[in-house]
């Protein structure tokens, strides 16, 4: 295949069909858009009000004062707004690989058969697809190469089994980042809760005097970060299920449509 059809966006059905832009740059804009999201709400929310200091640790006594916007809120909000970044671009990659299922890469009547010598043809069409890591194109390159090599449709059936643990296995771990932002946001969320502590304590420095603002201060950031840390985490697992249990379905549908219209159409006798 020469890099300049390696290099060009699949064409099917006349349409063409653009993979999501890479992850990196969708992850990057998320965090973009949580930071002017966060500096919106520094000016829109009154200082030390309630709002503020629950989302954001902005108010008097603050123990991240002195390095505002760098608080424990602020960080768990661009945290999960990568996490939401990374999904995004999973949901958009699930729309990609749905959009080959609809094409016409292969026949779907109810008559239609192949011989063995018809597969070079049907190779030759899904090859500038293949690029693209889709996993139709995929599955189909597989199993063609492996029936015209070995004349074995159980050897191609075989072939396509192998082919889609090995894609489910790199389907996983496409979700290792958000799996991790989802263990460490709540984790970050627990340091807050000891910082805070820690600060309330600091603010008894005699029986008979309490700094009450420091101490509220303190318990404020002890509770809030764990609340807003919890809510987020929750929010990423949720979503993460929506978008991977798509991802799967879209895998396992490619799989069948895979055995349905090809290798059981493959005609032994030609």
């Amino acid at each position: 295949m020469s890099e300049a059809v390696a290099d060009a966006p699949p064409i099917v059905s006349g349409r063409i069909l653009r993979p999501p832009a890479p992850t990196t740059i969708v992850v990057g804009a998320a965090a973009a858009i949580a930071c002017v999201v966060i500096a919106i709400l520094s000016f829109a929310l009154p200082y030390n009000s309630g709002p503020a200091v629950f989302l954001l640790d902005h108010g008097v006594g603050s123990l991240f004062s002195s390095v505002y916007p760098l608080t424990i809120q602020n960080v768990l909000h661009v945290l999960t707004a990568c996490g939401l970044g990374i999904l995004f671009r999973r949901w958009q990659r699930g729309r990609f690989e749905r959009q080959f299922l609809a094409a016409d890469l292969l026949p779907t009547d109810d008559y239609t058969l192949l011989s063995f010598d018809e597969l070079g043809r049907l190779r030759r069409r899904i090859l500038p697809h293949v690029a693209s890591r889709a996993f139709l194109p995929v599955l189909v390159d597989t199993a063609i190469l492996q029936a015209t090599n070995t004349r074995s449709l159980e050897q191609a059936s075989a072939a396509i089994g192998s082919k889609l643990d090995l894609l489910s296995h790199r389907l996983d771990l496409e979700y290792q980042s958000v799996r991790y932002l989802a263990w460490l946001v709540p984790t970050l969320g627990f340091v807050g809760t000891v910082v805070g502590i820690a600060g309330a304590l600091a603010g008894i420095d005699d029986p008979t005097h309490l700094d009450m603002t420091r101490i509220t201060a303190g318990l404020g950031v002890a509770f809030y970060t764990t609340i807003v840390a919890l809510v987020e985490s929750a929010i990423l697992v949720f979503v993460q299920n929506v978008v991977q249990r798509q991802e799967e379905l879209v895998l396992n549908s490619a799989a069948d449509h895979c055995l349905t219209n090809l290798v059981n159409r493959i005609h032994l006798g030609a």
